[in-house]
């Protein structure tokens, strides 16, 4: 593995591809915190296994897990997935694993980004975070990928949608959050992304989820089914804090052109009515630094964007709502050649995520 330092992805002809672009695999990381997994994780891992296998049916995924779980995990899971020992602070995969990019020869590096916690010292929401920081190399070095190092800017996964064709989505809720990259401007950000990501557009959205604790990380709002269409979390509902939210979020999808000058095609998908954590659940968490990570009552970020395009499926929550079904369909009118499996997700939904942000794709390496 060679530590890429003295030049970028855009310099060197490489690009972030579209989550709907083939895949090699996908990466996970066995959940077991006890501060974001309620019951040790019992019922957050038999999520995470489901998921994996749902995955593993068309791409070769590879869980990462601690010492400590590394037996179990490998009991859990089915025999084609790949289990690895290394250590983590936590499961999303999306946010501190390596961002591949790709050339036009097929040959994948992956990006080295800044993790810290989604907010560091600022609003972070978990410290240390080291371990995490320290996976993407390690992942890269376990694939045999060249890397980028880009430690110095600090980025999440989740907060960057790519259409694969010179257009990005971020919110302006995370990207400029004070706990990112503070002595950077919004113009230096975008120059940031054009660097690495081989992008020319980036389409400010001004916000996400309500009490989405990433700061509002695109990929619960707003993603890319395809080049020029993506899809939007919604509701009807106008006395809900999020509807102000998703109609900030439309109005500015409506007047923006993509990096072809496309004008974009906006799906509106509808969110479960709120979920708020119960007492129960709380009981089942540890406490974070002499702190509760959740309350009883508090409402939790859910959203059916939140979910995974792999080769042959798209792999999505379920909340035990009645708009379970109606995404569900939604998504299959627009994914027609890929099977919609839907997953009940509150447990990891717990964890302050979804489905999207426990995965990371790895680009196929065949033209």
């Amino acid at each position: 593995m060679r530590i890429i330092k003295d030049t970028t992805p855009l310099a060197d002809g490489f690009r972030m591809p579209g989550e709907f672009e083939p895949h090699e695999g996908c990466i996970m990381i066995f959940p077991e915190r006890s501060d974001s997994w309620q019951y040790g994780g019992y019922a957050a891992r038999k999520a995470f296994v489901e998921i994996a296998g749902a995955i593993a049916e068309s791409e070769k995924v590879t869980v990462c897990a601690s010492a400590k779980q590394y037996d179990n995990a490998r009991a859990l899971l089915p025999e084609a997935i790949r289990v690895v020992e290394m250590s983590n602070n936590d499961a999303w995969a999306r946010d501190y694993c390596p961002t591949f990019v790709t050339n036009d020869k097929g040959v994948i590096r992956g990006i080295d980004w800044g993790f810290n916690a989604w907010g560091g010292l600022e609003d972070g929401l978990y410290f240390p975070w080291d371990k995490d920081n320290a996976m993407a190399r390690k992942l890269c070095d376990l694939m045999d990928k060249d890397v980028y190092d880009h430690r110095d800017f600090i980025l999440e996964g989740g907060s960057i949608h790519v259409d694969g064709e010179g257009t990005c989505l971020v919110t302006e809720a995370c990207l400029l959050s004070k706990g990112r990259n503070p002595q950077l401007s919004r113009e230096q950000i975008e120059q940031q992304l054009r660097e690495y990501l081989n992008v020319s557009t980036i389409i400010w959205l001004p916000c996400g989820i309500y009490q989405d604790e990433t700061n509002e990380h695109v990929d619960n709002i707003c993603a890319f089914t395809a080049p020029g269409e993506v899809v939007l979390a919604w509701t009807d509902n106008q006395e809900d804090v999020q509807y102000e939210m998703s109609l900030a979020c439309l109005r500015v999808l409506e007047q923006a052109r993509d990096a072809k000058g496309r004008k974009l095609k906006v799906h509106k998908l509808p969110l479960p009515e709120p979920v708020c954590i119960t007492k129960e659940e709380c009981k089942g968490l540890d406490l974070c630094w002499d702190e509760p990570t959740r309350v009883p009552g508090e409402r939790l970020a859910a959203s059916y964007v939140n979910f995974y395009i792999a080769n042959k499926h798209i792999v999505m929550p379920g909340f035990g709502d009645p708009a379970d079904e109606k995404a569900k369909n939604i998504l299959q009118e627009l994914f027609p050649t890929r099977e919609i499996v839907q997953i009940y997700a509150r447990d990891i939904l717990i964890g302050g995520g979804n489905i999207h942000c426990i995965t990371q794709q790895i680009p196929s390496e065949r033209l």
